[in-house]
Parts: structure tokens; C-alpha cells; sequence
């Protein structure tokens, strides 16, 4: 039976400039997720939770099924890694959040997500 320790969570973050527009306060950034099955047995991502904040405390929460418009299966041993993006009003800020999973089983579950930052490079010494 899995249980929320064997989904291992790693997240890379990129300052997209090209879509940023300071002047606006408007910092874009995409990330990029993995999800590791490390458990016995194959795993359904239902839905997604994240809980954006900037650095003046604005905080955004999005919810919804699956992630880009997937809801992958993850088989034991396997991973999925999808990209996806954020746009938030001030340089710096933070993501966290969680999966709801749904084992083999038929068990429902949380995975969580880490909190990562959302920064420029050189942005945060």
C-alpha cells in the first residue's frame, strides 16, 4: 500500500524575463515538477492545490483536477514530470500546495508539496 512518504516531490523553478514586465509589476516564472512512485504500487493524481504568495503577502490558491489537464498514473519505480507556470507582482515569492492521490487500492491520500521560491537569479542573497 503506498502512502503519502513514498511520493517524493522535486520542483526547479525558472524567471521567465521574457515574459516579465517589471515596470508592471509583473514577474513570470515557470516550474517544472517531478513525481517519484517510490511505493509498491501505482498511483492516480486527482487534483492539484497550490497556495501562491508574493512578497507583500497577496496570496493566490488554485485549485482543480489533475495538471495540465492530466491526471497521470505513476507506476511503482516511475515518474512524472510536467511544466507549468506563474505569474506573480512582486520579484520574489513562494509556492507550496498538494496532490490528492488516489492509490491502486483504492486509498485517497495527500501528497505535499514543498515550499519553493519564486525568485530572479540574484534576486535573494
Amino acid at each position: 500500500m503506498n502512502s503519502k512518504q513514498d511520493i517524493r516531490i522535486e520542483v526547479n523553478t525558472r524567471y521567465l524575463q521574457e515574459h516579465s514586465d517589471p515596470a508592471s509589476d509583473r514577474y513570470a516564472f515557470a516550474y517544472t515538477v517531478e513525481i517519484c512512485n517510490q511505493g509498491s504500487e501505482m498511483v492516480k493524481l486527482l487534483n492539484r492545490y497550490w497556495h501562491i504568495t508574493d512578497d507583500n503577502e497577496k496570496v493566490e490558491e488554485v485549485r482543480g483536477a489533475g495538471v495540465i489537464g492530466q491526471q497521470p498514473e505513476i507506476l511503482p519505480g516511475q515518474s512524472f514530470h510536467y511544466t507549468s507556470g506563474a505569474v506573480i507582482e512582486t520579484q520574489i515569492g513562494s509556492m507550496q500546495g498538494d496532490y490528492e492521490m488516489l492509490s491502486a487500492s483504492g486509498e485517497k491520500f495527500t501528497a505535499e508539496i514543498p515550499p519553493f521560491l519564486l525568485a530572479p537569479p540574484l534576486a535573494v542573497h
